[in-house]
């Protein structure tokens, strides 16, 4: 049996059955994933009915192929036409800002403001955030931006104490981390993450500028400080097409 790869010394199989019979709509995924490696980053694809041609095959079959190459990030809508994807962007799931991970893969990073809100803590978010039930607490939900391209979609919560003024001193498009340590002297400790994933909803999809439950990547994450004591609670969701995570594990 040809236990083929899809690309050299890749680590795992190129999904073709045990017994042996390709989808069809697999087979023209295939041409089509070579025909991408020709054209490049940024490279036009032909038309749905240009490639139903080429491969003898339905145009259905082709929309199936090229529904799946967007959902993996291999291919972009570009007005009406669609085109050859870059590489995802990588994010450390590290203490580390979403900033300071763009910036590392030479990519501008930045952020659109959607709202700044305060009100009073509920019982549940309470111990995240190291405040009181009913305490004030801040809400603010930001767009994720890569190179002015929408990737994701952030919401943070902190106790009003501990940034009284983050309506008045901070910058809504600039890194809140970077303005905890370099404004406050607030240095961040540890942090419990949980990732998993999650499709857009309709408002989402609308924000981060992406079709109707496309799959997402959540984060939750709960942020302490050096002494311990509860600092943020930030629900991040980025764009399963455009984002990859890595992690450096020891043993």
């Amino acid at each position: 049996m040809d236990h083929s790869y899809s690309t050299p010394g890749a680590p795992h199989r190129d999904g073709v059955p045990e017994h042996g019979r390709v989808p069809k709509y697999y087979a023209v995924k295939t041409h089509i994933t070579a025909l991408l490696d020709e054209l490049g980053q940024g490279g036009l694809l032909p038309t749905e009915r240009d490639l139903a041609v080429r491969f003898g095959v339905a145009r259905e079959t082709v929309r199936q192929a090229l529904r799946e190459l967007l959902l993996e990030g291999r291919l972009q809508r570009m007005g009406r036409g669609t085109v050859v994807a870059g590489p995802k962007l990588e994010q450390p799931l590290a203490l580390a800002s979403y900033t300071e991970g763009v910036r590392r893969q030479g990519r501008r990073p930045g952020r659109s403001l959607i709202g700044l809100d305060r009100f009073p803590c509920p019982e549940a978010l309470a111990p995240d955030v190291g405040a009181q039930a009913g305490e004030p607490v801040w809400h603010m939900e930001r767009v994720l931006l890569a190179d002015d391209e929408r990737v994701g979609l952030e919401s943070t919560y902190v106790a009003v104490a501990r940034v009284p003024r983050l309506d008045e001193e901070f910058e809504p498009d600039s890194s809140f981390y970077g303005y905890l340590r370099e404004r406050l002297g607030v240095q961040f400790g540890d942090a419990d993450e949980r990732l998993e994933t999650v499709l857009a909803t309709p408002r989402e999809a609308l924000l981060v500028g992406t079709p109707p439950a496309l799959p997402m990547l959540l984060i939750h994450r709960v942020s302490r400080d050096t002494d311990g004591r509860p600092l943020e609670r930030v629900r991040s969701l980025y764009r399963g097409d455009r984002f990859s995570f890595t992690a450096h594990l020891r043993g």
